[in-house]
């Protein structure tokens, strides 16, 4: 018993200085970003916290089926071969004129006024601190498209999951970035992958800022954040607004459907484009992640024009079939007459004027 006592020991030591130790993890916040984030709404014995009591957790019951699931569930989950991705047309990113690039998951290179801003970017081969464990891409990483990639004037993070901070994708992007607008204590992560302080803005909800011409605001969503065992919700989530000369967009970030929609929508809508999440979701965890249909709701909340759908197409995190979310939105998005837009991965859209929204089943390709 005495040796079981001290295995469980040295295990439990070597993990935490494999977290301590190892930069995938991130940082910490100080105690003086702690002393400042403590006068916030949102902030709370020392983690941040959702606008409305949020349970994040799941029962007994929840967790043995989830199990159950994990071992039995394995139909349609991820793609038989290799999902298409369409040939990058860099001329048209680097044009002047608003378009928008998905890149898969909630990846997605965005142009508006000729400022060229990048959300999200996971372009890794996985969604996990440890590359032998966690959700692999649908086929290769994308890694190598960042050297093809022109200067970004800044990069947008939504918050600090591994599926949408990616340290990889950080380490070869941070040479050719202008600027990172992050959520409260996200900038930590940064820092610590050898970012300069200066070019990280952070933001808490609501907040603005005026960038190259550009309005720049970080929206409440229901969420929650946290890279390793200790640091659970000690960094801020949220989604994205951002509002040029023509275009006003609108990126939802990760969370469960909640009134934050239409009070987005009243204080920035319309929208003429919604990038929205409704992947990756589950009845036992509903406060997490939206179905389709709720992704539906809440582009109709903000007041969106134009929509596509997110946090899909690249990792399985659920156990709904992984072309479920695009084929349940699409029938929603018919019976509640929204424009969903299903462009290819890879695929530019023009967003100048009353622009055509592209529509391809590339998924069934069988």
């Amino acid at each position: 018993m005495f040796y079981i006592f001290l295995s469980l020991v040295a295990v439990i030591l070597i993990v935490s200085l494999f977290i301590g130790l190892h930069p995938t993890f991130g940082g910490n916040s100080t105690k003086k970003q702690k002393r400042v984030y403590s006068g916030f709404g949102n902030f709370s014995n020392g983690k941040f916290v959702n606008r409305v009591p949020t349970k994040m957790s799941m029962s007994a019951g929840d967790a043995l089926s989830m199990i159950k699931d994990s071992i039995s569930s394995g139909k349609d989950r991820r793609p038989r071969s290799p999902i298409p991705v369409s040939t990058m047309d860099w001329n048209k990113m680097n044009s002047e004129g608003d378009s928008v690039t998905w890149f898969g998951h909630s990846a997605f290179l965005l142009s508006i006024d000729n400022i060229k801003l990048l959300v999200d970017p996971m372009l890794g081969p996985v969604a996990s601190p440890v590359s032998f464990a966690g959700s692999k891409r649908y086929g290769k990483d994308m890694l190598h498209i960042i050297d093809e990639m022109p200067f970004l004037n800044a990069v947008l993070i939504t918050h600090d999951h591994y599926d949408h901070l990616d340290y990889p994708s950080i380490k070869r992007l941070k040479s050719k970035v202008g600027h990172f607008f992050v959520p409260h204590g996200v900038g930590t992560h940064l820092n610590r992958w050898g970012v300069a302080q200066e070019k990280i803005t952070e933001l808490n909800w609501w907040d603005e800022v005026v960038f190259q011409g550009l309005t720049v605001a970080l929206t409440p969503s229901k969420h929650f954040s946290g890279r390793g065992i200790f640091n659970r919700d000690t960094t801020l989530w949220g989604g994205w607004v951002i509002l040029g000369k023509n275009t006003r967009f609108y990126t939802s970030g990760d969370g469960g459907y909640d009134s934050h929609f239409k009070e987005i929508g009243k204080k920035y809508g319309p929208f003429n484009l919604t990038l929205i999440e409704g992947g990756q979701y589950d009845q036992r965890w509903p406060w997490v992640h939206m179905t389709p249909e709720e992704a539906i709701q809440a582009h109709v909340d903000v007041n969106g024009k134009n929509m596509m759908l997110i946090h899909w197409g690249a990792f399985t995190l659920a156990y709904h079939g992984w072309t479920e979310p695009v084929e349940r939105a699409l029938q929603k998005a018919k019976e509640a007459k929204v424009k969903l837009m299903t462009p290819k991965i890879g695929e530019t859209v023009s967003l100048i004027g009353e622009f055509s929204v592209p529509f391809s089943s590339w998924w069934k390709m069988d």
